[in-house]
């Protein structure tokens, strides 16, 4: 009798045990579950591929990149899609901040920051250059280069230099943008110009009076000088503006 009392309470503690253990096991695995993270890194890749979304078509050769996260930080696994959107207010820039949030198992929201450049084939100056001075092909070199933001404002077209001086001065190795370049006036205000209108592919020529000084493609008032009606026009060239309706 006591052997066999001692085997069905050894039997007994032995239920016990397992019974106990595997409580423990599901117990950590629930434990281990709540206390699983978010990767940092999904993070980082969810406002990335958030501000490739907003990109406008065309865009190409466009880096982003997000900057990097302290190591610390200790998210709660979202388990589900992660929520982004630009802070309120924000434009595609450079520089800007993604807002990045869980709304599923776990609440949290975080800003990353994300830098955008663009790798362009832009155009630099070869040596210092003063205010005034006239640029021609000579005087710049084609280079690729990671500039911070989108391809805007680039100078792309050569043929800008034979009408515009600098702004500034600029240094060697500079480059080239819109903003550098002030255009030559093509057209002054009160002066005589030949308007031009293309009809049926026909081209005809009419004397005109100018009522605004304009650059090359600037939009400008001019006067027929047979009608005296007041029309707007493109600047074409020298004292030439294309009045094609």
């Amino acid at each position: 009798m006591n052997d066999v009392a001692s085997k069905t309470r050894r039997r007994l503690l032995h239920r016990a045990a397992a019974a106990l253990l595997g409580g423990m096991l599901s117990f950590g695995g629930a434990a281990a579950a709540a206390n699983a993270i978010e990767p940092l890194e999904s993070v980082r890749s969810a406002a990335e591929g958030f501000v490739r979304s907003q990109m406008p078509p065309g865009q190409a050769d466009i880096v982003v990149s997000a900057g990097r996260l302290d190591s610390r930080l200790r998210l709660a696994h979202c388990g589900g899609p992660l929520d982004t959107s630009f802070i309120s207010g924000t434009t595609m820039q450079p520089q800007m901040s993604v807002r990045v949030a869980c709304h599923a198992a776990a609440t949290w929201t975080l800003y990353v920051p994300v830098t955008v450049q663009s790798r362009i084939r832009v155009w630099a100056l070869l040596a210092p250059h003063a205010q005034g001075a006239r640029l021609g092909t000579a005087d710049v070199a084609a280079e690729t280069r990671l500039v911070g933001g989108l391809a805007v404002g680039y100078v792309t077209d050569l043929s800008e230099l034979a009408r515009a001086t600098l702004r500034h001065p600029l240094p060697a190795g500079a480059v080239l943008t819109s903003a550098d370049l002030l255009p030559d006036f093509m057209v002054r205000q009160g002066e005589q110009v030949t308007l031009v209108a293309a009809i049926a592919g026909i081209q005809v020529r009419a004397a005109g009076l100018a009522l605004q000084a304009g650059s090359y493609g600037a939009l400008i008032r001019v006067q027929n000088a047979t009608s005296a009606k007041v029309v707007q026009g493109v600047v074409e060239s020298d004292r030439v503006v294309d009045v094609t309706p």
